[in-house]
């Protein structure tokens, strides 16, 4: 399948890592975006990445659609047996008119061309029909750990985010959704991890793997020693938040 041109991908040579040191969705922004429809027959998942999302709605829906442009992540999604994973743009799904009754975006949409993915929303989507987008920011943790992080995402290679990274750091708060807004309630991700799960988690941020491309120097191995130093027994295991932000709009 030939993509657009414009069609970045920042992450097909990290889609092993992503799948597996990205943090989950809980089970309850899940059970919430199903209880806004009767109809469970049909959900779209779109930039799914590694399925997170389309595996947390495969609970509810009897079929999943999820979409990625990246033919790498793909390869690296968790199977499920009512989730079918296809390659195409945002605005490119290939869903019949009025199929879908929710179509969900986690962690992606900044990426889209979003005029055009929003029409294809209003294609897809029957009235009554769900669009949910989420996404998060920066983690939490013991300040002494977190002060590390955001060293590194700020200074270090604050530069090498993209311009698109900045509405999520406004939690799309800049975004006009095509259909009337809905209140929802509050959502967080929450880990328990290992340092080296930690550390592969920064490896996969975008801008880390673009300051190593442009420096000829990956800025991971001096972050992990400085966590490493404060960290305590290599077994231990620290809790880590990320606040979710949702944004859901219904068709009229």
């Amino acid at each position: 399948m030939t993509l657009h041109q414009g069609y970045k991908d920042y992450f097909s040579g990290e889609s092993d890592s992503y799948a597996r040191y990205r943090p989950g969705y809980p089970p309850a922004l899940f059970d919430y975006l199903a209880s806004l429809t009767e109809d469970h027959a049909l959900a779209w998942d779109v930039g799914t990445g590694n399925g997170q999302a389309a595996v947390g709605m495969a609970a509810h829906f009897r079929l999943v659609i999820a979409t990625d442009a990246s033919e790498t992540q793909l390869a690296a999604a968790v199977p499920h047996p009512r989730v079918s994973y296809c390659r195409a743009l945002a605005h490119q799904g290939g869903l019949s008119d009025r199929s879908a009754s929710v179509v969900t975006v986690a962690q992606a949409l900044h990426w889209f061309d979003r005029e055009a993915f929003f029409g294809e929303v209003d294609r897809v989507l029957p009235p009554g029909g769900i669009l949910a987008v989420w996404g998060y920011g920066d983690l939490t943790m013991e300040p002494a750990l977190e002060e590390i992080v955001v060293r590194l995402s700020k200074e270090t290679v604050g530069p090498w985010w993209t311009e698109d990274r900045r509405i999520v750091d406004e939690g799309y708060s800049s975004v006009q959704l095509p259909f009337q807004e809905l209140a929802s309630p509050p959502f967080a991700l929450s880990a328990s991890w290992t340092l080296p799960e930690l550390v592969g988690f920064l490896a996969t941020w975008s801008a880390v793997r673009r300051y190593r491309a442009e420096q000829r120097l990956d800025p991971i191995p001096q972050v992990a020693g400085e966590l490493a130093a404060r960290w305590g027994a290599p077994d231990r295991r620290y809790e880590i938040r990320w606040p979710l932000f949702l944004r859901v709009s219904r068709k009229p």
